[in-house]
């Protein structure tokens, strides 16, 4: 069933961007620099793909579930809405452990008080 990749894709980001605005991590935090994360994290790493490409190192595989369009050969549309995607994940998980670690630290000091 063609798509169903990058259906997944994209309500996974959906998902990612709620929770990001719910708790306000990443994207409602900060906008401008994280935007520029994502972007720089995206095209560093379709750059990444391109020479890995070139090299013979990676092949688009036969999968049922892709689009089936190519932006160049062996690079599917979903691969840079994955990038995307894992680089807005990082940026999350980096920002919640940030804020567990404060705030763990803030109730052992209140604690100790």
């Amino acid at each position: 069933m063609p798509g169903v990749y990058l259906i997944a894709l994209l309500v996974s980001f959906a998902g990612m961007l709620t929770l990001d605005a719910r708790y306000r991590l990443a994207l409602w935090a900060a906008p401008v620099p994280s935007a520029l994360a994502i972007a720089i994290g995206t095209v560093f790493f379709v750059v990444w793909d391109a020479v890995g490409i070139a090299a013979g190192v990676f092949v688009r595989g036969g999968s049922p579930l892709l689009l089936g369009v190519e932006l160049f050969p062996h690079l599917p549309v979903e691969e840079p809405v994955f990038l995307a995607f894992l680089c807005h994940l990082a940026l999350v998980a980096h920002a919640a452990a940030l804020r567990f670690r404060v705030r763990r630290r803030a109730a052992r000091e209140s604690g100790a008080r």
